[in-house]
Formats: structure tokens, sequence, C-alpha cells
């Protein structure tokens, strides 16, 4: 349920202006804001120069409407600049804080090198790692700095002493550098 069937707008800032609020309305595909999908727009306006922010939200309107927003890249065709917005929030009525809407200002590449590099990286990580998180699996860690264990079992508990043996799930051992 992190897709919306309602109408999404944005709005561009640059340090020459802004677009205004435009309706995103023909996406590459053929169903637009889908769960896990990324929708390309062609949005035209005049060259808004460096950009800074943007603000994107959607009316609330449809069944579900609620949408989980990872980020938006912006490609700018005089420059041949991206320009990534992270958002990594819920433009929900029910969900996080409420909103519809979000300011969301421009991740500074030269700040953060590599930064897009860095989130692939933490993505492809957390999609082969995520599975030892289901439910019903045992997690244990070891601390090399206490040679000690910290076991999370299924059923909540949480034991300092850890098993390696752990009859009641799958047991996953973690290091922990302290």
């Amino acid at each position: 349920n992190a897709g919306t069937e309602a109408d999404v707008y944005i709005s561009i800032y640059g340090e020459r202006g802004d677009t205004g609020s435009r309706q995103l309305l023909r996406s590459q595909k053929s169903k637009k804001f889908l769960k896990g999908q990324t929708d390309i727009f062609a949005v035209e306006a005049v060259h808004l120069g460096h950009l800074y922010k943007i603000v994107i939200g959607h009316n609330g309107l449809g069944s579900g409407n609620g949408w989980f927003l990872d980020k938006v890249v912006i490609k700018d065709p005089v420059t041949d600049l991206d320009y990534t917005f992270l958002c990594h929030r819920w433009l929900d009525e029910g969900q996080d804080d409420g909103s519809i809407a979000r300011e969301v200002t421009v991740t500074d590449t030269s700040t953060f090198p590599g930064r897009q590099e860095l989130e692939l990286k933490r993505e492809e990580t957390w999609a082969a790692e995520k599975w030892k998180f289901q439910k019903g699996n045992t997690l244990q860690f070891y601390n090399r700095l206490t040679r000690g264990f910290i076991c999370l079992s299924p059923d909540s508990r949480v034991d300092a002493l850890g098993d390696k043996k752990n009859k009641y799930g799958k047991v996953f051992f973690m290091w922990m550098n302290a």
C-alpha cells in the first residue's frame, strides 16, 4: 500500500524562480505511482538555474491515496546535472505526521561524495539481508569486546547470555564491534 491513485503535484525551486504547482500527468509507465515503481515525467519550464528544493504532494482523493515517497531525481537537460531529493516518508493523512505534502531540499552531492553509490549499496544490502529479520527467526549478536552473546527471540525475549544452539528457530550471528 505504498503507491497512490491520487493526483500528484510538484513545485520545483531554483536560484532563478520556481515552476509553480504542476500535476504529474503522463508517466512513461501505463499506471503511475505503484509500489516499488520508478515513474518518469517530463516537466517543461524555463531554466531555473541550480535547484535547491521541491514541494511534492497529492490531493488526497481516491481509495488508497496514501503514498510512500522514496526520492525524486530531477535531470536538468541544460546543464546535464542530476538533483536528488531524498524523502523516505509517507504522504498520508493516516501515516507518519499526517501530511500529504512534503518540502524536500536537494541532497548536495558535493557535501556527500558518493551519496548515490552509498544509497544504492544500502538498498542492495537490505535486499540481501532482510530475510534474516522475518517472523520466527532468532538473531544472536556476538560482541567481541565483551565476548558475550545477545539473543533476540521470536517471542520478543532478549537473552544477554545467548545460546549458540537455539532449538526454537533459525539462528543468525552478527558481529558487533564496540
